[in-house]
């Protein structure tokens, strides 16, 4: 998807910048909960999850740099998993998380599932507004994630 000075293309998880991406994603995360127990490995998502066949994954570039990531994984025939979506601080604030997760929907709905689960902590209340903004409705807790407090889903 090309959007002028955006990109949002289909890359290898593993690929460099996308493990960068990840990378800071992580480490972004870790330190907002680092006063609570738990991991964000505490719930899977290998790049060989976020491949083909069963999975995909989306750098987000801006003006060839990488600014953003996100990706997906099956958990049933019918229903994948929104993982490790990340936008670097200096690109947020411009609607790309909603260009991104509307990509990632499409490329779920492509491989033929028609449900995405996702989740998210209490201290993050813009993914919390993007995701109901986008359609996500709260569900009880689905993959024991310890950094979580707030899980949803959506039919695609």
């Amino acid at each position: 998807m090309d959007t002028g000075e955006l990109l949002i293309q289909r890359t290898d998880p593993a690929e460099s910048d996308a493990a960068a991406m990840v990378l800071a994603m992580e480490e972004e995360i870790e330190a907002l909960y680092a006063d609570r127990p738990g991991s964000i490995h505490s719930v899977g998502a290998t790049a060989a999850e976020m491949s083909a066949p069963l999975g995909g994954f989306l750098l987000v570039l801006s003006e060839g740099r990488a600014v953003g990531c996100g990706g997906f994984k099956r958990l049933d025939p019918w229903t994948c998993e929104i993982k490790r979506m990340y936008l670097s601080p200096e690109a947020r604030g411009r609607g790309l998380a909603a260009r991104l997760l509307a990509a990632l929907e499409s490329q779920a709905r492509a491989l033929g599932y028609v449900r995405a689960r996702l989740d998210t902590g209490d201290r993050q209340p813009a993914a919390k507004r993007l995701y109901e903004g986008a359609g996500y409705r709260r569900i009880a807790d689905y993959n024991a994630n310890t950094m979580a407090s707030l899980w949803f889903e959506k039919a695609l």
